[in-house]
């Protein structure tokens, strides 16, 4: 994929024609945004559809393995192994109420598990072992313990959506990018939009983002409609001096051709001195360019692609 200016001849009149493609500046950075969200979707997704019911699961699955350790300690040296199985055959695991929090092959209605119900496993190697064999087989977190509530679960959906908004959009935002250039030749500026403007319909040309930003925004009056031009070279183009600033030479083309009112900063001085003031006072008062801004900035200091 490569971006930047390049130029065609057309065999009549042998006129260039300057097109400035997507910068990889752009495209990396719109790329990234589409990988991160769509991580970050993916993630979402994982725990509000079994991730954080599968941590539930398994914290109250532990606590149900505790309180069988602790009820098989107060039956003493009395307790049968008959007795006991008796005893924990009938006994359910302390899921809530709300199945909504579990997966759903994890019923309100689940037994403990066989392990629990051996007499002689319960007595060695004791509960503690028994879950974390348990949990390796079936595949649950050793040490969890904190429960989310439908309202977390819930949350997570939420972000999974927004997520795969911003994914959309950004995966949107980079195949028309992809797609779209700016051209100017001999007659017109061609948008981004696919739009032909010709030069005669430019008004306004606005620069003063151009040398900190790499924008222009150009507003026509004519022949092709009424409305505003972007022009972005970090974008398009791109001012990478061994591709020999593409947005830059596109500028110059379009600056040839425009005869409308320019809109740029311009470093000012007060020719007479203030009252109260000598000359020598006012040796450096002149009016400052706006932030970022130069009038006298050498030619090449323009917004480079990182």
């Amino acid at each position: 994929m490569r971006s930047g200016c390049f130029v065609l001849f057309h065999p009549m009149n042998d006129t260039e024609t300057i097109v400035c493609k997507p910068t990889p500046w752009f495209l990396f950075r719109a790329l990234v945004m589409m990988v991160m969200f769509g991580v970050f979707a993916t993630l979402f997704y994982l725990d509000g559809s079994t991730g954080y019911r599968k941590k539930n699961v398994a914290a109250y699955l532990s606590k149900t393995f505790e309180a069988a350790g602790k009820k098989f300690e107060e039956g003493g040296k009395g307790l049968t192994s008959q007795v006991w199985r008796n005893y924990a055959e009938k006994q359910k695991v302390a899921f809530p109420d709300d199945p909504t929090v579990v997966p759903a092959t994890y019923k309100p209605s689940m037994t403990w598990p066989e392990a629990l119900c051996d007499y002689e496993r319960m007595k060695s190697p004791g509960w503690n072992q028994l879950w974390r064999e348990y949990s390796q087989e079936n595949h649950l977190d050793e040490k969890t313990e904190h429960v989310f509530d439908a309202g977390k679960i819930k949350g997570q959906w939420y972000a999974f959506w927004g997520c795969l908004a911003l994914t959309t959009c950004a995966a949107f935002v980079l195949v028309r990018t992809l797609r779209r250039s700016i051209t100017a030749d001999e007659e017109a500026v061609s948008t981004a939009q696919g739009r032909r403007i010709p030069y005669a319909d430019l008004k306004t040309l606005d620069l003063r983002k151009w040398d900190t930003k790499g924008l222009a925004f150009i507003h026509y009056d004519g022949s092709s409609g009424k409305g505003r031009i972007r022009i972005d070279g970090l974008t398009y183009g791109g001012f990478k001096t061994e591709n020999q600033e593409p947005a830059e030479r596109l500028m110059r083309r379009i600056r040839s051709h425009f005869v409308g009112e320019l809109v740029e900063y311009a470093t000012l001085t007060d020719p007479t001195p203030a009252a109260g003031k000598d000359s020598e006072s006012l040796a450096g008062d002149e009016s400052e360019a706006p932030a970022g801004k130069d009038s006298e900035s050498p030619a090449g200091d323009k917004p480079e692609n990182p």
